[in-house]
């Protein structure tokens, strides 16, 4: 493997690997052929690659059931503890299979995480008797996430223009057939109609995809107990119902980020949705949301360094309308990302909420 040098960590992608990452964030399950037709190198340096780089810890592929389309609601949760407790507290919430994007902020006094529930008539129990019940924590607050200007299916990796957008048409699957949209002014699919019901096999079926978005049909089939063309037929469908996308979670640091901040916005109701979009279209901006409480717009940023953090905030973030309040909160150790998680494995800042 190759290495920077410097403590032996990992060399930074080079253009290839970038180029490689936006096919898999495009169709995280297209064959290596077509990526490596696209990307103008052979198949085995495409699968050299990718094996090399997930391997090593620094990508991978993961598939994702989109939480509005089962109908399920998600909460952005902040927890206070005390210094001595929060590693214990964050990866006890690590743990539980309904939380995700789990990281401690700050001076490690505070953790961030996603929380999603079945419905918000669940909320009460969700945040109330499942998160960690102990005397080292201060306070809980919980923001209901009221629609995302950026996430999900989009990535970082979306915006950086590895792939030209000729390349990115060729990779990209159908758009969901059963999605509407969820208003003029945002061209992103909304929720089905209804909510779609998994079943226990498709519940299995997303419990591999999300430890490995590529696992081979025989590997589903086998977890699933259907046939190797069921499951294929069942991916196609359930992609095509917008319940499945596929995500690369990769080292941020590979990518050139040093600098991961949590940015909490107040803006006036009426610039909310300009305001919103304005943001979700910045380079920097990893996830944009929009979500209940004083602080009603919120954004994962990511910067080169401190030094970039401060031009963005005070150039981009300070141009745009309805701003009254601004809080930040840097990310300074990553513990669950947006799949299962992993106690055992390489400590890595990882992307994007």
């Amino acid at each position: 493997m190759k290495t920077d040098g410097s403590a032996g960590r990992p060399a930074p992608f080079d253009d290839l690997d970038r180029r490689l990452i936006h096919a898999l964030q495009t169709d995280g399950r297209a064959p290596f052929s077509r990526i490596a037709e696209v990307l103008g190198v052979s198949d085995q340096t495409v699968a050299r690659r990718y094996a090399r780089h997930r391997g090593s810890g620094g990508l991978r592929v993961l598939g994702l059931a989109e939480p509005r389309a089962l109908g399920e609601v998600e909460w952005l949760v902040r927890v206070q503890c005390a210094p001595d407790a929060a590693v214990s507290v964050a990866e006890a919430l690590a743990r539980r299979p309904d939380t995700s994007w789990v990281s401690l902020m700050s001076g490690g006094t505070e953790i961030a995480a996603v929380c999603r529930s079945g419905s918000s008539e669940h909320s009460d129990a969700l945040l109330l008797q499942k998160l960690p019940r102990t005397p080292r924590v201060v306070g809980v607050a919980a923001h209901c996430l009221l629609h995302e200007f950026y996430g999900g299916p989009q990535s970082m990796i979306s915006k950086s223009g590895a792939l030209t957008d000729e390349e990115a048409a060729r990779l990209s699957p159908p758009p969901p057939s059963s999605h509407l949209r969820s208003s003029e002014e945002d061209s992103r699919p909304g929720p089905p109609a209804e909510p779609v019901v998994l079943s226990d096999a498709d519940r299995r079926l997303f419990e591999e995809l999300g430890r490995d978005g590529r696992a081979p049909l025989a590997d589903l089939a086998a977890a699933t107990g259907w046939s190797p063309t069921t499951v294929r037929r069942r991916l196609e469908a359930l992609r095509a119902d917008g319940v499945l996308y596929y995500d690369v979670d990769y080292d941020l640091r590979l990518f050139g980020y040093g600098v991961m901040v949590a940015l909490w916005l107040s803006v006036a109701p009426a610039e909310l949705a300009a305001t919103g979009a304005a943001l979700a279209a910045h380079p920097e901006v990893a996830f944009a949301g929009a979500t209940t409480g004083p602080h009603n717009l919120f954004a994962s940023v990511l910067c080169r360094d401190t030094g970039a953090l401060y031009s963005y905030l005070t150039t981009r973030v300070a141009a745009l309308p309805g701003v009254r309040a601004m809080e930040s909160a840097p990310r300074i150790r990553h513990i669950k990302g947006p799949g299962p998680y992993f106690a055992v494995g390489p400590a890595a800042p990882r992307s994007r909420r």
